[in-house]
């Protein structure tokens, strides 16, 4: 667990932001399924979201990925970690991308993108993929 039980205001804007990118994943193919949104929300239970609230926070999360333009927004605090707690979010971003069996080329751009903006280099990124496809193929 990332964090503790009760979230702060900051772990709470933290989560969206995985969230909102998260959904982004989800969405970029132009089809959200319910086994996405389950990944999702199984994950932000794992970093400390409380059930309870559990909705709420993708709601608010799928308001913030229809409004934002860059997924900047959603990587800017995500950078800064540590390298094991950045493979969880990359590990589950693609289990999102391949929960339809399948990575299309839009996918494929968003994930190179990330690579950048996470710092996290193509053989680690290589080698994540990998294993999730390994998993869902």
């Amino acid at each position: 667990m990332f964090f503790k039980k009760k979230e702060t205001k900051k772990e709470n804007t933290f989560l969206t932001n995985i969230a909102a990118l998260l959904i982004h994943a989800a969405k970029i193919d132009e089809h959200f399924s319910e086994k996405e949104e389950y990944i999702i929300k199984k994950f932000l239970l794992e970093l400390g979201a409380e059930k309870e609230n559990l909705d709420l926070l993708i709601e608010n999360s799928k308001r913030i990925e229809e409004q934002s333009n860059h997924i900047l927004d959603f990587t800017k605090e995500i950078k800064n970690m540590d390298d094991n707690k950045k493979i969880k979010i990359i590990e589950t971003l693609w289990r999102v991308i391949y929960s339809n069996k399948d990575e299309d080329m839009y996918e494929s751009n968003l994930m190179r993108r990330l690579s950048g903006l996470l710092y996290v280099d193509s053989k680690t990124m290589g080698d994540i993929k990998k294993k999730v496809k390994n998993e869902y193929i």
